[in-house]
């Protein structure tokens, strides 16, 4: 019997922790754009919209059809953003709530 709970308590543990990594992959999988490279903004332009919002940016790349921004908030904690790179605003999120 004790076996048996157990395992239900692992399997509950299991799934809860690839469902909690699936909402903290954000975008990945997802387009942020399907707009061509040409339309895109460029990286210190996106980064100058997320300083603006207040953010310590310590890294940023282009990620498939996404700007990847690693910054920090005001009270120093780390967040990532996905940015749509043609109109420099979060995907699966918000400013206050990242992806």
């Amino acid at each position: 019997m004790k076996v048996h709970i157990i395992a239900a308590a692992l399997l509950a543990g299991l799934s809860a922790a690839s469902l909690s990594g699936a909402a903290q992959a954000g975008s990945f999988g997802k387009a942020c754009t399907a707009e061509p490279r040409e339309k895109w903004m460029s990286l210190e332009s996106i980064e100058r919209i997320v300083a603006d919002h207040g953010y310590k940016i310590a890294k940023s790349k282009v990620k498939e059809s996404c700007v990847e921004v690693y910054a920090r908030d005001k009270q120093g904690t780390r967040v990532e953003f996905f940015i749509d790179p043609t109109t420099g605003t979060p995907v699966g999120g918000d400013w206050k709530n990242p992806s």
